[in-house]
């Protein structure tokens, strides 16, 4: 079995699936193929909403056969990408690798107010695992591997010779004594417990030793005679009976961060001399406040390593135990890959603006912990990698998107692959201008119809008080709507979406949240308001993307109100335009008629909608616009509040609930507990939406047993 005896096996990708590469799907895969096979450093994948990217992507790892790297620019989004990519590859080694904090609050330091934030977190342990498995398959010597990742990707980790340097490689008949291998086992960071055996952790009855892998939801007992290992036995990990004999395994370290006795000694030591240096700048400066507190906390810390290999913010001296210079980048994942693997980077037009803000923000909160001595100088060296950093490690990538930046465009020289075909047959919508003058009453109008033909509205706007209003009025004319903007929750537009493709409203107002990342069938007709004011909000791709919005039904229409029609607009009906012939000539060619996409409702937090509870026909019975359960109260007219607080949700969040604000202390840090429970819980299972959702709940009520704390001071 290669996932526990034979690490070093190699495989080829074998593509799963129950369809055919259709379209021009068998042209951007063979071209993109072609590309990769023949040395082109970057190449453009320009597929429209709908085609099937994600199998053209798949399509192509199974031709070139390179361990590929996937990087998406949210968790959420690489959950998803994660589980086609399994789908896709089951026999071969597909990973997740995002941030492992479930929650996270970095340190920080605000000098206006004199105030330090310390760093309070959560780590998944699930996707620790997940994590660990990652680095361990990229340094197993396999080539069949597809890692899905977040920007976490970037981020320091441990170095990727000190982790292969603790690599234990055990066989049947090796010549090794028992002591001698719980030793390596806790250089490996492995921890002896007698109790109860859990991931990362090693127990010992005599000459057999159990080792409960970090990285894999297996156990391996190790059974010695004498000064040699006589067998190698897979245990299942609940009733803990063997499972399959093995003659030889290597067990992987258990944190990533693991380094030998001898640079952990070395570090110290100029851990201590940085010290001395940096506290007598402060006293130079007559700062003696900052070198006290510089002093105290790094002794401390490094007292905390000399006894027990760690600390708090160890991360901090990642430089010193990696042996790096000042100003070095640090290693990240893409330092485990090997020298030829591809990367392709989806939604490129939101993930490489990501990649590039990612160091100056890190560095702009370093700066005061380190000017303010909460830090050595060496902190700032513990930070993501630069832009110009990440695109030295890449080498040849694919980017995925609908509307590609100039970036990606320079990058692969203006050559670009085009997916503008969908296996549904379903066409681009329909883009009409219409005079802005009466814009509002011809919405309604157009509106009223979706609604008789039980479809649903999205409307752009271009700021939020415009949402909010135009979502006030609709909801006087008995309509089911609601607004979404960056002021609404993270869950709450979870909520939503959900509650409009059910059915639940008719009508979602938004701003530029409408554009990337909505997978909406039932949504007909896109409506952007204000369409000629030039901008970031309304240039040819914000166009282009909102369009997309209403290309996943037979009926899409996108109407732009506008007075003039701007070079954004003009381009993005022209390209419109040209796709939409492409398509219809392709359908024509080929016989096909356009399908509808029948998708599950509710699939956005992983529920089915009781059909029952859909009851198309009586809308209007529901009290539209009135009887919308809002997770959280909008910013809607005090008349409004009013009439929706009468249907408001019994099963608002615990945080809302008015009984809260009577509740004492302990019953708060009671139900913060529950609440941090059932959080990690959701997490294990990878259902980040919910563990989001319990995430803000919990800070809630942290929030109000901090007031009480200060209150009874």
């Amino acid at each position: 079995m290669c996932a526990f005896s034979d690490i070093d096996c190699k495989m080829d990708f074998k593509l799963h699936s129950d369809y055919q590469p259709t379209g021009d799907q068998p042209n951007a895969i063979a071209e993109l193929s072609e590309g990769v096979n023949g040395g082109v450093p970057y190449q453009v994948l320009l597929g429209v909403t709908g085609s099937g990217k994600t199998f053209t992507m798949a399509n192509v790892i199974a031709r070139v056969g390179r361990p590929t790297l996937v990087l998406s620019h949210n968790k959420t989004l690489a959950a998803q990408l994660y589980s086609e990519f399994k789908s896709f590859f089951p026999e071969n080694s597909v990973h997740y690798f995002v941030s492992y904090y479930d929650y996270y609050q970095p340190e920080a330091y605000i000098p206006s107010s004199d105030k330090y934030i310390e760093k309070d977190l959560m780590i998944n342990d699930e996707i620790d695992r997940l994590r660990l498995a990652t680095t361990t398959a990229l340094l197993s010597g396999r080539r069949d591997i597809v890692v899905v990742s977040s920007v976490s990707c970037l981020y320091g980790m441990g170095n990727p010779d000190d982790f292969g340097e603790n690599i234990i490689h055990i066989a049947c008949g090796m010549n090794v004594g028992r002591d001698e291998f719980l030793r390596t086992l806790v250089g490996a960071l492995y921890s002896r417990n007698e109790v109860q055996l859990e991931r990362g952790t090693f127990r010992v009855k005599g000459d057999t030793v159990d080792v409960y892998l970090a990285y894999e939801e297996i156990m391996i007992r190790v059974i010695f005679w004498g000064n040699e290992i006589e067998t190698i036995q897979v245990l299942d990990t609940v009733s803990q009976l063997p499972q399959e004999n093995l003659q030889e395994f290597k067990i992987f370290p258990a944190n990533i961060f693991v380094t030998s006795k001898a640079r952990m000694a070395q570090a110290i030591a100029q851990i201590e001399l940085d010290l001395g240096t940096e506290v007598g700048m402060f006293n130079k400066e007559g700062r003696l406040a900052e070198a006290k507190r510089l002093q105290e906390r790094v002794t401390y810390d490094i007292e905390m390593i000399r006894e027990m290999g760690y600390c708090s913010g160890i991360e901090n001296y990642s430089r010193y135990f990696d042996g790096r210079s000042p100003g070095a980048r640090p290693f990240c994942l893409l330092d485990y890959f090997p020298k030829d693997f591809l990367t392709i980077i989806d939604e490129s037009h939101v993930t490489i603006p990501q990649i590039r803000a990612m160091y100056g923000g890190d560095q702009s909160r370093k700066a005061n912990l380190i000017n303010y001595g909460f830090r050595l100088q060496a902190a700032a060296d513990n930070r993501p990698l630069r832009f110009e950093e990440f695109e030295s490690l890449t080498h040849q990538t694919i980017y995925v998107s609908a509307t590609p930046d100039d970036y990606e465009l320079n990058k692969a020289e203006g050559v670009v692959t085009e997916q503008i075909i969908r296996p549904t047959g379903l066409l681009d919508p329909v883009i009409v201008v219409r005079p802005s003058k009466g814009q509002i009453d011809d919405l309604i109008e157009e509106i009223q119809k979706r609604i008789e033909q039980g479809e649903r509205t999205l409307v752009s706007t271009l700021t939020k008080r415009m949402a909010e209003e135009l979502a006030a009025y609709l909801a006087k004319l008995d309509i089911n709507c609601a607004y979404m903007h960056s002021d609404v929750e993270t869950m709450d537009r979870i909520k939503i979406l959900d509650d409009l493709r059910a059915g639940a409203i008719d009508v979602l107002i938004g701003v530029n949240l409408l554009r990337e990342g909505l997978d909406l069938p039932e949504v007909s007709l896109m409506a952007i308001i204000d369409a000629d004011k030039e901008g970031f909000l309304r240039s040819h791709r914000s166009l282009t993307q909102m369009a997309g919005r209403a290309a996943r039904n037979l009926n899409g229409l996108v109407i732009m109100y506008a007075d003039k029609i701007t070079d954004s607009m003009q381009r993005t009906i022209d390209e419109t335009e040209r796709r939409r012939t492409a398509q219809l000539k392709y359908n024509e060619e080929h016989g096909i008629t356009p399908q509808a996409i029948i998708k599950a409702r509710n699939l956005i937090i992983g529920k089915e909608v009781d059909e029952a509870d859909i009851d198309t026909d009586n809308r209007q019975s529901r009290g539209k616009g009135k009887k919308y359960e809002y997770t959280r109260k909008q910013q809607l007219p005090d008349d409004i509040l009013r009439q929706c607080e009468a249907e408001f949700s019994p099963n608002a969040s615990l945080a809302a609930d008015p009984v809260v604000k009577y509740m004492s202390r302990d019953d708060l840090q009671s139900a913060a507990d529950r609440l941090r429970a059932d959080m990690v819980a959701a997490a294990k299972r990878m259902d980040f939406i919910e563990a989001a959702q319990l995430r803000d709940q919990l800070l809630d009520i942290e929030a109000r047993l901090a007031k009480q704390k200060q209150t009874a001071e």
